[in-house]
């Protein structure tokens, strides 16, 4: 599985939720995730939640850490497990790094009553996707939000968490791998 992170600030849409976005952008052919930084606002017509969609809510956020992974499989089951294992795998590094007591539900991290996170998993025509973005200001949230930077996270520190993220799920997706190849069938 490739992992990287992208230096520049990129605005999140809602469009790079898209089959192949990492290999047109940046050449990554195959299984990938793909952090990067940047605001994030999805209007409506391109959001994929389409309980968001009727609650008219769309997503913003003036800076937020993205992460953006595609798996080569069309089983979207599959793939909102591993969306949730990227949940707890990001609530590993956050609690690691700041030592806050995060509480994770569904596919969304929570302190207190405060929202970290947003998250989607979807299917494309060759692949699944999943979005997932923290908050790294909670100022001008249309939810009540927490920060990376209330977490005590800034400058090049949000940066290392990504790429602690990226590092911890391809380990995690390496592993499951090698699991399926040593073990005997059973009758």
């Amino acid at each position: 599985m490739i992992e990287h992170f992208i230096e520049q600030t990129i605005p999140y849409d809602g469009t790079q939720l898209s089959s192949l976005w990492a290999f047109r952008n940046f050449g990554f052919q195959g299984d990938s995730i793909v952090c990067f930084r940047g605001p994030c606002r999805v209007e409506l017509p391109q959001m994929v939640d389409l309980e968001d969609v009727r609650k008219d809510a769309p997503i913003y956020s003036n800076d937020m850490l993205h992460f953006i992974i595609e798996h080569f499989s069309l089983d979207l089951e599959k793939t909102i497990i591993r969306q949730r294992l990227l949940m707890a795998v990001i609530k590993d590094v956050v609690e690691h790094e700041t030592g806050a007591n995060l509480c994770r539900c569904g596919d969304d991290l929570y302190l207190g009553g405060l929202k970290l996170s947003v998250s989607i998993a979807t299917l494309t025509p060759v692949s699944t996707m999943i979005h997932t973005g923290l908050n790294v200001s909670s100022k001008d949230t249309p939810v009540p939000a927490v920060g990376l930077a209330d977490l005590g996270l800034v400058g090049g520190e949000v940066a290392g968490l990504g790429r602690s993220v990226c590092s911890a799920y391809a380990g995690e997706y390496r592993d499951m791998q090698m699991a399926r190849c040593k073990v005997r069938g059973v009758k």
